[in-house]
């Protein structure tokens, strides 16, 4: 009598093919593992705290990470290439005093101020493309620049005093709801879904994973790097300013402060999320993942009363195991 179940390492499929577990095991793993950590994540908060799975904290969860989800998503890009982006934290400040003092009641239509950010973010993101691929000087070099820099400028547009009196259009960039859902949710799904299409359908993202996997055999290949570097920086930049834009709108302030530690934020969003740091891996769905995981540890730290230096180890230790995986997977390959 022949065994329905199979052997302990197998199981029958569909079409009575037999799956060996051994072989796919780690392969699901590797492949799924850390939608794994965040479920798991999920359910040892929802036992920890009852207020957990409500709706109204978990929209919270994902408001709070939007912010920090749109700028690792240009990160995640960068990364990619095997650059890197420390300027973000600081473009969104700047963003946020410039847009802030174009916001006031009654003075600029909200297409203006919004033209304007995504203008300023945009510039900045060239800037650091064009001095990374044509100056030829260490992506962390020039984006450490426009941080230094960008903070700067922020604290000088702004006398280093915060910009208030924003109008109702403006607020709703960060406090709006449509249907029900946050405003800020709703954008950084629409982010979401724009830039994975543009990674996995598109001749940009074909040329992106090309120049982080061999730039020298991208070059022979007749990819203009520099140009695509440069829309890829420019890229993130805008993405930066959008997330400034709606952080202003969400605390109803313009503040030179904004946005300190967002760009390691950012980067350990992408980072756990699967981005190799050697260039030529990662995907947008795995960096979504990456901030989640980082929005549920701190919302449910929160919830349980854990000190927010807790919190900041936390991450920390998370962060540098991701790198330490992602290591190993490439000395295995």
């Amino acid at each position: 009598m022949n065994n329905p179940v199979g052997s302990p390492a197998t199981s029958v499929g569909a079409k009575g093919n037999k799956i060996d577990w051994k072989e796919k095991g780690p392969q699901i793993l590797s492949k799924y593992g850390i939608l794994f950590v965040l479920i798991a994540m999920m359910v040892v908060m929802s036992f920890l705290s009852d207020a957990f799975l409500t709706t109204q904290n978990l929209l919270n969860v994902v408001r709070q990470i939007s912010f920090i989800g749109i700028v690792a998503m240009g990160v995640t890009m960068i990364i990619i290439t095997t650059g890197i982006d420390l300027s973000s934290g600081s473009l969104i400040a700047l963003v946020s005093i410039v847009t802030a003092s174009f916001a006031h009641p009654g003075e600029y239509p909200l297409v203006v101020t919004i033209l304007i950010g995504i203008g300023l973010g945009a510039a900045a993101g060239f800037i650091n493309g064009a001095v990374t691929a044509k100056g030829k000087i260490p992506a962390f070099i020039t984006t450490l620049g426009m941080m230094i820099a960008a903070r700067g400028l922020a604290l000088l547009y702004s006398d280093g005093r915060p910009i208030p009196n924003l109008s109702e259009s403006f607020l709703f960039l960060g406090k709006g709801e449509i249907l029900g859902i946050p405003f800020p949710i709703i954008v950084f799904i629409a982010v979401g879904i724009i830039s994975h299409l543009m990674l996995s359908k598109t001749k940009f993202g074909k040329y992106t994973y090309a120049i982080g996997g061999n730039e020298q055999a991208a070059r022979i290949c007749g990819i203009n790097v520099d140009r695509y570097k440069i829309m890829i920086y420019t890229y993130a930049g805008i993405l930066s300013a959008i997330a400034g834009m709606m952080l202003t709108a969400r605390i109803s302030v313009g503040q030179p402060s904004m946005g300190v530690m967002f760009e390691l934020d950012a980067i350990a969003a992408a980072v756990i999320g699967g981005t190799s740091l050697a260039g030529g891996v990662g995907t947008i769905a795995g960096t979504v993942i990456g901030a989640l995981i980082i929005g549920v540890l701190n919302n449910g730290l929160d919830l349980l009363s854990v000190s927010s230096y807790w919190q900041q180890i936390l991450k920390g230790v998370i962060i540098v195991s991701a790198v330490l995986i992602d290591a190993r997977k490439n000395k295995k390959s």
